[in-house]
């Protein structure tokens, strides 16, 4: 991080030689490569082992390079002015000619884009003369990064470059929502939906139950330890990793906290360290205690949700 432009400059390098490069943003670590070149994408699934059908998000610098591949309209030109960059995703439909690969949007004609806010990788799209295609840099279904140390762990030396950023500030992934239609959240993530529908006027429903995958997260498993995972419990046997919402008086070894005041941001952007951390420590089983499902507690609890999937 003490020498940011030749780090920029070096990915630059890998990218152009569609190499995959691991990047920072305010919600977790992507894995990049070139969103207009398929030979570079196809790298990204081959080292994530994500599946086809699952497309990428990609990761636009400015609206002027946006307006080359989208279709813009009311909806999305209202959040945008007032939630960019930050930590929203919008699905939106392509345009003819637009030059994203079709192994990013599974041959679809609509494809998910958005503007990170992290200053390292925003100079870093700004140099570039391509879109990135960025999904997760971790293993399919696996934790998120929100760090280099947790891309190291993930990928070893797979990958030729990770741009240093710092750890993530939010933690969790973006928020979804598609405005191809009538507006829709997709997944949830680090935008609140209360911003979203104050910023709209509206209230913008959850379609937790979309069976299509149209987006990212929206597998039914996803962002795993992979160690068995109980919602809503009380106490945990002796041997069970426990997560909290919040410091108990009572410490146990066992006992991991989200944060020390039951504060949901916090817990939010803590919520993939512990399940690291836990995974390290070798057990075999987490228990949850009740996470309250508002504010960012609904994307805490959508995640748990989707990492204990069978």
């Amino acid at each position: 991080m003490n020498n940011n432009l030749a780090n920029i400059k070096k990915s630059i390098f890998y990218l152009n030689k569609s190499e995959c490069v691991a990047i920072p943003t305010e919600t977790v670590y992507g894995l990049a490569a070139n969103a207009y070149s398929s030979k570079a994408v196809r790298k990204i699934y081959a080292l994530k082992k994500r599946p086809r059908n699952n497309p990428s998000i990609v990761h636009y610098s400015s609206l002027n390079r946006l307006e080359k591949d989208c279709e813009l309209n009311k909806n999305f030109l209202i959040l945008y002015k007032k939630l960019c960059p930050g930590p929203i995703t919008f699905v939106l439909k392509l345009k003819k000619g637009s030059r994203i690969s079709r192994i990013v949007t599974n041959n679809k004609t609509t494809v998910a884009v958005r503007f990170p806010k992290n200053k390292l990788t925003q100079k870093l799209l700004g140099l570039l003369k391509y879109p990135l295609a960025a999904p997760s840099a971790n293993i399919s279904t696996k934790i998120s990064p929100v760090s280099k140390e947790d891309v190291k762990e993930e990928f070893g030396n797979k990958i030729k470059f990770i741009l240093d950023g710092g750890r993530s500030t939010i933690g969790l992934e973006s928020t979804i929502i598609s405005l191809v239609d009538k507006p829709k959240i997709l997944r949830l993530g680090g935008m609140q939906r209360s911003k979203i529908n104050k910023v709209l006027n509206k209230i913008i429903k959850y379609d937790r139950n979309n069976k299509k995958i149209t987006a990212p997260g929206q597998s039914k498993l996803h962002y795993s330890p992979g160690i068995p995972i109980k919602l809503n419990t009380t106490e945990p046997k002796h041997d069970e990793a426990f997560i909290l919402i919040k410091k108990r008086k009572k410490s146990c070894k066992n006992y991991f906290y989200l944060s020390k005041t039951k504060n949901l941001k916090q817990a939010a952007k803590n919520l993939y360290r512990i399940l690291r951390k836990i995974k390290k420590k070798n057990y075999k089983s987490i228990v949850v205690e009740k996470i309250p499902n508002f504010g960012f507690g609904e994307a805490i609890n959508d995640r748990l949700k989707k990492a204990s999937a069978k």
